[in-house]
C-alpha cells in the first residue's frame, strides 16, 4: 500500500512539473502566433515569455521576501508555484479578451516558426500543432453566434446528405455554366404570376421540364428579383428573414434569399434546405463571417447554390449591385468549400470533411477561380510572411490574363503589381513597407479588356 502512495504521488508530481513546463510555453506559442497573424515584432512574444518566466515570478518573490517569515515551502516550489499562476492568469486572460482572434491566429499561423522548412518531421510537427489548435475550436464556438441560426428548420429530422459527385463540365446543366443568362422561364415571367411564391414556383414547373434546370430557375428568380440589403448588413439589424416577407419586400440578406428558395422548392415537392456557416469573401477577415445558403437534391444527389453571391456584389460606399450570374449554382464541393464552411459538416458534401483549421488556411478564390483552369501553386496558404515582394505561382493552361493588386489591409486604395496584364506563371508584387497586405487577382479574356476579381492572399512584409 505505501508503495502505491508513493508512486502516485511520484506521479501527480509529474504532472504537476509538466504543467509548470508546458503552460508558459503555451502561452508564448499562442502570443506569437497572435504577434505572427497581427504582423507585429516576433520579440514581443519572447519578450512576454521572458516576462513570465522567470522574471516577473523572481521580482514577485524578491517583493514578498522581506513580508515572509516562515514558511514551509522551498524557494523552487515558490518559484514554480508563482510561474504557474502567471501563465496560466496570462492565458485565460488572452483567451477570455481575444477568444476569436486567438483561435484563428493559432489555426493559420500556429506554425509561423516552421516557415520555409520542409520534411516529414516538419510537417508531423506542423499537423500537430494544427490538432493542437483545434482544442480551442469549442471555445471559440462559444463566442460565435449565427443570428441566421434562427431561421433553421427544427420541426423535424434534417436529411443526411451522402458526398455527391458533380456535375461534368460541359453538360447543358454543368458547372461552370457555359451561359449565365436568366432562365427564360424567369426571364419572360408575366407579371400576373409574381403573386405568390407557390404561384412563381407552379409557373417555373410548368415552363421547365429538366430537373436541373427547373432548380436554375427557381436559384434565377431569387437572385434577380432579390436584392441586398446593404444598410441592414452594415448596421448588424436585420429585419424579418422569413420567405414570405423577402417575398413581398423583395430585399434581404443571405437568410432572406436562402429562406425564399427553401420556399419555391417545398411549393413543388422539390428537396431544398437551409444551410447556415461562415463565409469568407473580398469584404471579410480570413475568419469569415455568418452566412446562409442552401442545397438541393436532384435525381437523388445533393448540389451546393448560393443564391445571394450570384445576385450581385456590396461594397460600403456604394451599396448593392446587382449583377447576376451561376457562379455558386453546383460548384463542386471542394470550390464551395473554400469560401463557405457549414456548421454541419455533412453539407461539406466532401468524401473527407475538412476542419475548420484547413478551411481557414486556404487562400480565398471564387469559382471563376477553377472555372477558368487556374490553379494556385504558391502561396498555398491564407496568410503568407515575406521579408521582400509577394510572389504568386499559377497554372494557367488557358493563358488568361491575369492582373494584380496589392493594398495594406483595411486601405480603401490599392496598387497594382504590373503596369500591364500578363499571362506568365509568376506573378511579383512590390511591398512597399512592413505592413499586412491583401493581394488580389483579376482575370480577363484580353489584355485590355474588362477583368473580373478571382481570388486574393494575405502577405505579411516583415
Amino acid at each position: 500500500m505505501g508503495s502505491f502512495f508513493k508512486a502516485g504521488g511520484w506521479l501527480i508530481r509529474t504532472l504537476f512539473y509538466l504543467a509548470v513546463f508546458l503552460t508558459p510555453i503555451l502561452g508564448v506559442w499562442l502570443a506569437s502566433s497572435l504577434v505572427a497573424y497581427i504582423n507585429g515584432p516576433t520579440m514581443l512574444a519572447v519578450c512576454s515569455g521572458i516576462l513570465l518566466f522567470p522574471l516577473i515570478p523572481l521580482l514577485w518573490d524578491l517583493r514578498s521576501r522581506k513580508q515572509r517569515q516562515t514558511g514551509i515551502l522551498t524557494w523552487g516550489d515558490r518559484i514554480t508555484l508563482r510561474t504557474l499562476v502567471l501563465n496560466l492568469t496570462f492565458i485565460a486572460l488572452l483567451l477570455a479578451l481575444r477568444p476569436q482572434t486567438s483561435f484563428l491566429a493559432i489555426s493559420t499561423r500556429g506554425d509561423w516558426f516552421l516557415d520555409g522548412q520542409q520534411g516529414p518531421h516538419i510537417e508531423f510537427a506542423r499537423q500537430s500543432l494544427f490538432h493542437l489548435a483545434r482544442g480551442l475550436e469549442g471555445l471559440y464556438l462559444q463566442f460565435h453566434h449565427n443570428p441566421f441560426d434562427q431561421y433553421a428548420d427544427t420541426t423535424g429530422a434534417q436529411p443526411q446528405p451522402r458526398p455527391s459527385p458533380t456535375v461534368r463540365a460541359g453538360q447543358a446543366q454543368g458547372w461552370p455554366w457555359l451561359a449565365t443568362e436568366l432562365h427564360p422561364a424567369v426571364a419572360n415571367m408575366p407579371a400576373s404570376v409574381e403573386t405568390s411564391i407557390a404561384s412563381v414556383a407552379r409557373y417555373i414547373a410548368q415552363q421547365e421540364k429538366d430537373p436541373f434546370l427547373r432548380i436554375k430557375a427557381l436559384h434565377d428568380y431569387v437572385a434577380d428579383r432579390i436584392a441586398y440589403d446593404a444598410p441592414a448588413y452594415f448596421a448588424g439589424q436585420y429585419p424579418p428573414q422569413d420567405a414570405e416577407t423577402v417575398f413581398q419586400r423583395r430585399v434581404a440578406v443571405c437568410a432572406g434569399y436562402a429562406k425564399l428558395l427553401e420556399a419555391l422548392g417545398q411549393a413543388i415537392g422539390e428537396e431544398i434546405v437551409y444551410v447556415t456557416g461562415d463565409s469568407r469573401s473580398s469584404t471579410s477577415d480570413l475568419e469569415g463571417q455568418s452566412h446562409a445558403w442552401n442545397a438541393a437534391k436532384i435525381k437523388g444527389q445533393w448540389y451546393l447554390i448560393d443564391a445571394t453571391w450570384d445576385s450581385g456584389s456590396v461594397d460600403r460606399s456604394s451599396g448593392f449591385t446587382k449583377r447576376y450570374r451561376a457562379d455558386y449554382l453546383f460548384p463542386p464541393p471542394e470550390v464551395m468549400g473554400i469560401t463557405h464552411f457549414p456548421e454541419d459538416t455533412a453539407w461539406q458534401l466532401r468524401s473527407l470533411p475538412i476542419s475548420r483549421g484547413e478551411f481557414l488556411r486556404q487562400p480565398i478564390l471564387r469559382p471563376q477561380f477553377f472555372a477558368e483552369g487556374l490553379k494556385l501553386i504558391t502561396p498555398v496558404r491564407s496568410q503568407t510572411d515575406t521579408t521582400g515582394p509577394a510572389t504568386l505561382q499559377i497554372q494557367n493552361p488557358k493563358q488568361r490574363w491575369l492582373l494584380t493588386s496589392y493594398a495594406a489591409k483595411g486601405a480603401s486604395e490599392s496598387q497594382r503589381c504590373s503596369d500591364t496584364a500578363i499571362q506568365g506563371p509568376q506573378i511579383t508584387c512590390p511591398l512597399p513597407h512592413s505592413s499586412t497586405y491583401e493581394i488580389r487577382l483579376f482575370s480577363g479574356d484580353e489584355q485590355y479588356g474588362d477583368f473580373a476579381y478571382v481570388g486574393q492572399v494575405e502577405f505579411n512584409k516583415r
